[in-house]
């Protein structure tokens, strides 16, 4: 589904129905475990932040503290302006919804989308639905990809309050949990938790991820690695004799 966000696709009507079909499946729907749930009820009375580079909002989604979130590399359920001007964006939902009904998928009883019986699924969308800001300006996807970006004034606030977090809490007990972070963008997590673990005497560094479960020699011993399955972890930790 990443991949597909940089295909050359045909004509405008053919992309934006692949680019409602993927908003909609990564930030409208609950997703098949419940990993986000597990690790808000390991946290919710603790005084927390979460920083994360994904850009669905299954945080918020599962019942995070929205003040406490940081997705530092935008938001699917919004569109910004083509070259991303003074950081505007507008809510994408009505026109995501919209996209998919003319594409032909139905409701089922959930209120989800699903493939009719029969199939009969377009692949394009028509003209006029094209997504446009209200004076007619092209749109892209609130995705950090370039220097166009559009940190708007929510990215601004959120970016603002884990600052004052970090600085609230230096010196004190904190546990930086690192959760399925991979080497694509490790200076937006990775490295720093590696930083402020070193220079804080009272910190703690704990990551688990399939493949990346490491840490350098110098934080050797105020590291937890776990190489595993993160919803399985959490698992483990829920259970009353741990």
């Amino acid at each position: 589904m990443y991949s597909g966000g940089f295909y050359p696709f045909p004509d405008a009507e053919t992309k934006w129905a692949w680019w409602a079909r993927h908003i909609y499946f990564n930030r409208f729907v609950d997703p098949p475990r419940d990993v986000y749930a597990r690790l808000l009820s390991l946290v919710r009375d603790k005084d927390y932040f979460v920083i994360t580079t994904n850009v669905d909002h299954q945080f918020q989604r599962a019942g995070f503290d929205k003040k406490r979130l940081f997705y530092t590399q935008g938001d699917y359920g919004l569109f910004q302006r083509e070259n991303g001007y003074a950081g505007e964006t507008i809510d994408n939902e009505p026109w995501v919804m919209a996209a998919m009904e003319a594409q032909g998928f139905v409701r089922d009883g959930h209120g989800e989308f699903r493939v009719p019986d029969g199939g009969g699924i377009k692949m394009r969308i028509p003209h006029e639905l094209i997504p446009a800001f209200p004076d007619g300006g092209a749109v892209a996807m609130n995705l950090r990809s370039d220097d166009s970006f559009a940190e708007g004034e929510g990215w601004h606030a959120a970016s603002a309050a884990y600052s004052d977090f970090l600085r609230r809490h230096e010196g004190t007990r904190t546990l930086f949990l690192e959760l399925g972070v991979g080497d694509n963008t490790p200076v937006i997590i990775k490295y720093p938790f590696w930083s402020m673990t070193d220079s804080e005497e009272r910190a703690k560094y704990a990551c688990v991820s399939r493949r990346d479960a490491w840490a350098p020699r110098q934080i050797a011993d105020k590291a937890i690695c776990v190489a595993g399955d993160i919803g399985d972890v959490l698992g483990e930790l829920e259970r009353p004799d741990v």
